[in-house]
C-alpha cells in the first residue's frame, strides 16, 4: 500500500526506521510521515522513550498549529519544550505493539526538537527527538540532528524507490537502506583533530583503542582516487559553505571495498574563519555498481576521454545515458554565476522544450536562468542526485522537462559544482537505487570531464573570440537576392585561420561579395585577415571599380613588412540587371549553379594572390545572372586536403550543389560544408541566390552647375520628376533638396551631382560632391545666427540620413518614407 506521493506504508518503513532511529542520541526519537490522503502526519516508529514519562501522538492534523507540522509545512527546524509537542489537535496514543503506552502531557521541562525530512516539493514527514535535559540540544547537536535527518530522509526515498521500481518480490531491506546505518563526527579545522563515535569507527574498520584522533588516520583507510574529493571538504581552512556531501570509497582492513556517504557543516568560529566540522558518515553500498551500471559506466569514460571540448562531453553524456536509461529529454548545462549556459539539448528543436525555455532561445541553444527555476537552485545547493516521480508539482520550467519522471545530476568537480545534466522521462518513470547509483557515478565523471574541456577551450578562447570579432556578425538583407555564408575552423591545430568572408552594400543596387584566405594558421594569419577584410569593404564603399579595390588591397598587403601572402575573389553584382564583374586574385573560381539545375566552373580570369608583386594587374571578367541562379565562392578547405586533390574536391563540390534545393540557401550552404569531420584547415563558403529585382528601382540624376539659381534649378528638376513618377507630397523632398544642394555648393569645391530614386514606397535623395569631408551637424544652433540649421533640419524631415566616402568625394543622403496611397515603384527612367 502507498500514498498518494508514493511514500510506501510498509513494515519495511518501521524496521527501516528502527535500526537507525537510536543513533540520534535522544532518549526519545520518532518519525512521522504523510499520511494517505495528506489529511495528517502519522507516527510511523518510535525509538527509545525508557527516559520520558509519556509517548508522543501518533498523528498531528496538518490543518492544526503544532511544531510537527510547522517544521512540515516551512520547512524549517523547530526546537519547542516537551510540552508544546502534545498540543490539543494531537490524537492520543494508542496501544503500541502489545506495549502499554502511558497517556498524557509531556513534562513542561526538558528539550524537544522537529526536523523537516526531505526538501524542496518532497517533503516526506518529520523526526522528532525529546531529551528530559534542558538544553540537551545545543548548537552542535543541533547540526547533527540535521545532518542526521538529511539521512533519514535519504532512507525513506530509497524505500519509496525501491517499492515502486520492482513488480517482483523482493525485500525492501536491501542494500539501499543501510545508507541510514551510521555515526557522527566533529573535526578542529585547525588542529585536524577529530572526535568521531563508535559507528564511524566501525564503518572504517578502526578498533577505538586504535583511533589517535587524527584525521588523516580516516583518510589513509580512503580510495586514492576518492582523496582529493575528500581532502577538499576535510582540508584545513577549507572554504567555509553551508552544507555539502560527498559519496567515497575506502578501504576496509579485510581489503572489502566500501562505500561511505558523507554529510557536514562547516562552522564559522569568532575570528569568522572556518573553525570546526561536524558531520554525519553512513554506509552507502547501495552506489557499488551492477554489472550493467558498470559497462553504461565504462562506455562513458572511454567517450569523455575523447571529448576534447565541452560540447563534446555533452554529446559524449546524451549518447552514452539516453538508450541505457529510456529517456525522452537530456540537457546538459554549464554553471555560471546565477545562469545555466547550456552546451546541448536532445532533442534540440525548441518545441520539445517548456515554453520558458523556448522564451530563452537567444542562438542555439538557450540561456536560462537559476532564479527561475528555484528548486534546481536548490537541488545544486545541495550538490546531491535529486530525482521526481510524476506530478511532483515542480515549476513548469522543470516539470515540462520530465511530466513523467525527472532526474537532476549536479556535476561536481575540485569541490564545487560547475554544471548539471537533467534527464527527463515522458510516460510515467519510477526510480530504483540502481538508477540512482549510476545517476551518482557519472555525475562525477561528468562534472571532472568539463573541467577538463574547460581547461583545453581555454587555450581557443582567445583566437576564437578574435575570429569572431574579425569576421561579419551578421549578413545584410539583399534587394533581390539571398546571401549565406557558413565558416568552419579547422579542428587540427590552433582554431585560428586567415579565411575571409564580407558582403558590403553598395550604392545603385550593387553589392559586392567578397572571399579570400590569408596564408597560414596563426595569430598573425588572422591579423592580416582583419586588416585585409576592412581595407576591401572600405575601398568597395568609396566607389571604386573592382579591379581598383583588389590593387589597392595588393599595394597595401606588400607595404605591412610581412611575409604572409593573401588570395581573394571580389565580385561586383548589380542586383537590378544581375551583371557581375568578377576580380580573382590567386583563388579558386567562383561556381555557379543554373535555375535548370546544370552547374559550371566559372571561367574567371585571373592575377596572382596579393602581396606577391607590385605590378601585378587584375583583369575584370563579366558574367550575366538569370533569376534563381546560385552563385558559390568558397576557400580552398572546402575542396582540398592532403587526401583529397583540388580537381576532384571541386568535382564533388559541384555535384552537391547541383543535387540541393535552392529554395533554401541556408541548407544549401550546409549541404556544401558538410558534416563536422576532422579538417586540417578553414572552410568558408559564401552563397548567393539571385532572384531579381520585383520591383525596379526608379531612377533620375541632375548635374548641379554652380550659378546663382542653382538651388532653384535643382527643386524643379526634383518637382518635375516626382510628380512624373506620381508623387504628390513634394514639400518635404523638395526641403531636403535644397538643404543638401546648398551645403554642397556652399562649402565644397568641384562637380556636385544630384540622384534621386524611388523604390517600396521610400524616396533616397543623394547629393554627390567632390570634398572627402564628411558634414558635422552643429551641437547648438544661437537664434540669431542665418546658418547651422541645414542639417537639423534633414534630420528632422528623413526616416534617415547619412555620408558615405566616394572616390574623391562623398555622398550625403536622406530616404523619406512616402505616405500610403502613393506611388511604390516604376519601371525605370
Amino acid at each position: 500500500m502507498a500514498y498518494d506521493d508514493g511514500f510506501p506504508r510498509t513494515e519495511a518503513v518501521q524496521e527501516v526506521t528502527a535500526r537507525v532511529l537510536g543513533a540520534s542520541g535522544a532518549e526519545l526519537t520518532a518519525v512521522y510521515v504523510l499520511a494517505e490522503g495528506h489529511d495528517d502526519l502519522q507516527l510511523a516508529e518510535m525509538v527509545g522513550g525508557s527516559g520520558v514519562p509519556v509517548s508522543l501522538p501518533t498523528s498531528y492534523p496538518l490543518s492544526g498549529d503544532s511544531p510537527v507540522t510547522r517544521a512540515f509545512r516551512t520547512g524549517l527546524p523547530q526546537w519547542p519544550t516537551p510540552a508544546d509537542l502534545a498540543g490539543k489537535e494531537a490524537a492520543p496514543p494508542p496501544d503500541h505493539g502489545g506495549e502499554e503506552r502511558r497517556a498524557g502531557t509531556l513534562p513542561a521541562t526538558g528539550s524537544a526538537g522537529v526536523l523537516p525530512l526531505g526538501g524542496g516539493t518532497r517533503r516526506l514527514g518529520c523526526l522528532v527527538v525529546v531529551d528530559q535535559a534542558v538544553n540537551a540540544f545545543d548548537a552542535d547537536r543541533r547540526h547533527l540532528l540535521e545532518l542526521h535527518a538529511d539521512q533519514v530522509a535519504a532512507g525513506l526515498e530509497a524505500v519509496a524507490a525501491r517499492t515502486m521500481a520492482r513488480t517482483e518480490r523482493r525485500s525492501l531491506l536491501g542494500p539501499g537502506l543501510d545508507t541510514l546505518r551510521g555515526g557522527a563526527f566533529s573535526l578542529t579545522l585547525r588542529t585536524g583533530r577529530m572526535d568521531a563515535d563508535a559507528q564511524v569507527l566501525e564503518l572504517f574498520g578502526i578498533a577505538r583503542e586504535d583511533f589517535d584522533r587524527r584525521v588523516e588516520t580516516l583518510l589513509e583507510r580512503t580510495a586514492p582516487d576518492d582523496v582529493p574529493a575528500l581532502l577538499a571538504i576535510v582540508e584545513p581552512g577549507g572554504v567555509p559553505v553551508a552544507g555539502q556531501q560527498l559519496s567515497f570509497r575506502i578501504r576496509r582492513p579485510n581489503g572489502e571495498l566500501r562505500w561511505l556517504s558523507l554529510r557536514c557543516r562547516v562552522l564559522i568560529g569568532a575570528s569568522g574563519a572556518p573553525d570546526r566540522m561536524l558531520g554525519v558518515v553512513a554506509d552507502a553500498s547501495y552506489l557499488r555498481p551492477s554489472a550493467d551500471e558498470v559497462s553504461v559506466v565504462q562506455r562513458l569514460a572511454a567517450a569523455l576521454a575523447n571529448a576534447g571540448t565541452i560540447r563534446d562531453v555533452s554529446r559524449a553524456v546524451v549518447a552514452t545515458l539516453r538508450a541505457p536509461l529510456s529517456a525522452d529529454r537530456i540537457a546538459v548545462a554549464e554553471l555560471e554565476a546565477d545562469r545555466l549556459v547550456v552546451t546541448v539539448l536532445d532533442p534540440p528543436a525548441p518545441e520539445a522544450w517548456p515554453a520558458s525555455w523556448q522564451s530563452e532561445w537567444r542562438s542555439e541553444w538557450p540561456d536560462a536562468s537559476l532564479q527561475a527555476l528555484p528548486t534546481l537552485e536548490g537541488v545544486l545547493r545541495g550538490g546531491h542526485v535529486a530525482v521526481w516521480p510524476p506530478g511532483a508539482g515542480l515549476e513548469t520550467g522543470l516539470g515540462g522537462i520530465g511530466p513523467g519522471g525527472l532526474a537532476v545530476l549536479p556535476l561536481p568537480a575540485e569541490g564545487r559544482i560547475v554544471g548539471v545534466c537533467l534527464i527527463g522521462w515522458d510516460a510515467e518513470h519510477r526510480f530504483g537505487p540502481e538508477e540512482r547509483s549510476l545517476l551518482t557515478a557519472t555525475a562525477g565523471l561528468v562534472g571532472q570531464a568539463l573541467v577538463r574541456a574547460h581547461a583545453q577551450d581555454a587555450w581557443h578562447e582567445l583566437g576564437t573570440m578574435l575570429q569572431r570579432s574579425l569576421l561579419p556578425r551578421k549578413l545584410p538583407k539583399l534587394a533581390g537576392g539571398v546571401a549565406e555564408v557558413r565558416y568552419l575552423p579547422a579542428t587540427m591545430g590552433l582554431e585560428l585561420g586567415g579565411d575571409w568572408y564580407d558582403v558590403i552594400p553598395l550604392s545603385d543596387g550593387h553589392v559586392a561579395l567578397v572571399i579570400g584566405d590569408v596564408e597560414g594558421h596563426s595569430a598573425g594569419a588572422a591579423t592580416i585577415m582583419g586588416q585585409m577584410r576592412t581595407a576591401i569593404r572600405a575601398y568597395a564603399v568609396e566607389g571604386h571599380p573592382p579591379d581598383v579595390v583588389i590593387a589597392h588591397a595588393n599595394r597595401l598587403l606588400l607595404g605591412m613588412e610581412t611575409d604572409l601572402f593573401a588570395t581573394c575573389c571580389y565580385v561586383d553584382l548589380d542586383m537590378e540587371e544581375g551583371i557581375a564583374w568578377f576580380v580573382r586574385a590567386g583563388h579558386l573560381p567562383p561556381l555557379l549553379r543554373y535555375p535548370d539545375g546544370s552547374t559550371e566552373e566559372l571561367p574567371v580570369e585571373g592575377g596572382p594572390p596579393l602581396g606577391v608583386s607590385e605590378e601585378a594587374e587584375f583583369p575584370l571578367t563579366e558574367v550575366g545572372l538569370a533569376p534563381g541562379a546560385v552563385l558559390v565562392l568558397l576557400t580552398d578547405g572546402l575542396a582540398e586536403s592532403a587526401s583529397l586533390p583540388l580537381e576532384e574536391g571541386l568535382r564533388r563540390v559541384r555535384e552537391v550543389l547541383g543535387a540541393a534545393d535552392p529554395a533554401d540557401a541556408g541548407r544549401l550552404a550546409d549541404d556544401l560544408v558538410g558534416s563536422g569531420k576532422r579538417r586540417d584547415d578553414d572552410v568558408a563558403v559564401l552563397v548567393l541566390r539571385y532572384d531579381g529585382m520585383r520591383v525596379r528601382p526608379t531612377r533620375a540624376r541632375w548635374a548641379v552647375w554652380r550659378l546663382p539659381d542653382a538651388v532653384m534649378h535643382a527643386r524643379r528638376f526634383t518637382g518635375r520628376t516626382l510628380r512624373t513618377w506620381g508623387v504628390q507630397e513634394l514639400d518635404v523632398a523638395l526641403l531636403v533638396v535644397s538643404e543638401l544642394v546648398t551645403n554642397a555648393i556652399a562649402h565644397t569645391q568641384g562637380e556636385v551631382q544630384l540622384d534621386l530614386t524611388l523604390v517600396a514606397g521610400r524616396l533616397r535623395i543623394a547629393v554627390n560632391d567632390a570634398s572627402p569631408r564628411a558634414p558635422v551637424k552643429p551641437v547648438s544652433v544661437d537664434w540669431e545666427a542665418t546658418g547651422g540649421r541645414g542639417l537639423l533640419l534633414v534630420e528632422a524631415m528623413s526616416e534617415s540620413w547619412g555620408s558615405v566616402p566616394l572616390s574623391g568625394g562623398k555622398q550625403v543622403w536622406s530616404e523619406i518614407c512616402l505616405p500610403p496611397g502613393e506611388r511604390v515603384g516604376g519601371t525605370g527612367a
